[in-house]
């Protein structure tokens, strides 16, 4: 995703960082690899999507050139594959925004009252830094400025607000509600109204001089991620784009003990085989590390996958948390944009599985509380991907309300099966795999009492 500085001392960057790696013992490379993966996958993922997004022409998922809006008009099925748990609420547009030349300007229209938008600016941390949208700018149109983190130029006439990036690489996604099929024209109309220019065209001024072509690597596919430690290699290509912030220097500079380091070469065939090894055990270590977080944080519901969403001080440092939520769902928002409760396991503890059948029963007062929408989506795993079935149905959602059936008492009970409940119930089925799946439960710009933690998602009650 980064630009390659120049090759002629690549040798010479491989040598010091076999030497740094030479100086430490296995056992101190092994953890230094644990935490420098934990750190740096949601960085390297975000890369992979990325460079399907706006490097790879070839790819199934190219969207658009950089600092180009892309908008897709339709909502996410099973043929989509690029981005694990993926939103089928909201049709998504996206802009990969370059800023090393000058800041962008977002430009959005008026959006209905009762349509929920949204702007949530990515940095190449995976840091949630910003929004554009109905809960943080209202419904009114606006042009927003988005700055890299060397640009000092004061707020130009005509712009609401200036959004400060500190990378100078980032990911924008929108959403645009859609109520329903029907819907999806007055969605296109709304898209066509997001714009997006460079900071001189708004102004009606010269563009400054381009910046430097960038020579993009090749991304790792997942499962290289998971084992190769050529992962450190693109983790150093990102790092030279990523200023050291002032709370990290401690932790960049013991990466930098094993050849982790920003525009240097982690070679790992130039690794002693005891070093080598130390290091394909600390990334090892790392998927153990998140195993364990995942069965006793996010399955018992110590906490959400959203804790590992957000700003830099709202993550304070816990990497754990952010690899978590990457590795479920990258890219997911802020708990205060929107809460994501999941369903890994039954109310028994047991694994999620479409051999068994399941209910979940909301109470007449129990739906989930938003100021927008809700909704209930099905994912079969590992993939974390739609799940294809013969209703062409991936989830439930607050705006089929209308054509659900209620409970004698008002309440609303969903069938959560591989096969039909029966025509009476199939209003309220929302269909799994026959393998092992999760569900995503998602609440778009949360009330305070899902905040808080007084409203509690429903069990999910497996059918003997």
């Amino acid at each position: 995703m980064m630009l390659l500085l120049s090759s002629a001392p690549l040798a010479t960057m491989a040598l010091q960082s076999t030497a740094r790696a030479a100086d430490i013992t296995p056992d101190e490379a092994r953890a230094i690899a644990k935490e420098a993966y934990i750190y740096g996958f949601p960085m390297v993922d975000s890369y992979r999507v990325q460079h399907s997004y706006f490097v790879d022409k070839g790819s199934p998922e190219y969207k658009a050139p950089w600092n180009e809006i892309f908008n897709n008009a339709r909502v996410y099925t099973p043929d989509d594959k690029a981005i694990q748990t993926p939103n089928s609420d909201t049709p998504y547009s996206y802009v990969g925004a370059d800023l090393r030349a000058e800041p962008l300007v977002f430009t959005v229209p008026e959006v209905d009252q009762g349509r929920y938008y949204s702007l949530q600016f990515i940095d190449m941390y995976t840091f949630n830094f910003a929004y554009v949208g109905s809960r943080a700018t209202g419904n009114g149109a606006g042009s927003f400025l988005l700055a890299g983190p060397n640009w000092q130029g004061e707020k130009p006439e005509g712009i609401k607000d200036i959004i400060r990036s500190e990378t100078e690489l980032v990911f924008v996604l929108y959403r645009t509600q859609l109520f329903g099929p029907d819907d999806i024209e007055n969605v296109k109309s709304i898209q066509a109204g997001y714009k997006v220019e460079p900071l001189s065209a708004f102004l009606g001024k010269p563009a400054p001089a381009a910046a430097p072509a960038i020579d993009f690597r090749k991304p790792l596919t997942p499962d290289e991620q998971k084992t190769s430690p050529e992962f450190f290699n693109v983790l150093n290509f990102l790092l030279q784009f990523t200023p050291v912030n002032p709370v990290e220097t401690d932790i960049r500079a013991r990466f930098a003990k094993l050849g982790i380091e920003g525009g240097k070469t982690f070679d790992p065939n130039a690794l002693s085989p005891e070093t080598r090894a130390a290091v394909e055990g600390g990334m090892a270590d790392a998927w153990a590390a998140f195993k364990t977080f995942k069965e006793t944080e996010l399955d018992t519901g110590k906490k959400t996958s959203g804790d590992g969403f957000g700003t830099r001080e709202h993550l304070n440092g816990d990497y754990l948390s952010r690899m978590s939520s990457a590795v479920l769902g990258i890219y997911g928002n802020s708990k205060q944009e929107a809460m994501y409760p999941a369903y890994f396991t039954d109310a028994g503890h047991q694994p999620t599985s479409g051999a068994n059948r399941y209910t979940m029963r909301f109470a007449p007062d129990g739906l989930p509380p938003v100021n927008a929408f809700w909704s209930l989506t099905m994912y079969k795993m590992p993939e974390s991907l739609l799940s294809a079935n013969k209703l062409n149905r991936y989830l439930i959602n607050s705006d089929m309300l209308p054509d659900l059936k209620k409970d004698a008492d008002g309440g609303l009970t969903l069938y959560i099966q591989n096969e039909s409940p029966g025509a009476d119930k199939e209003a309220n089925w929302l269909p799994a795999p026959e393998g092992p799946f999760f569900m995503a439960m998602r609440l778009y710009w949360p009330k305070e009492e899902a905040l808080d933690g007084k409203w509690k998602a429903p069990s999910l009650e497996r059918v003997n």
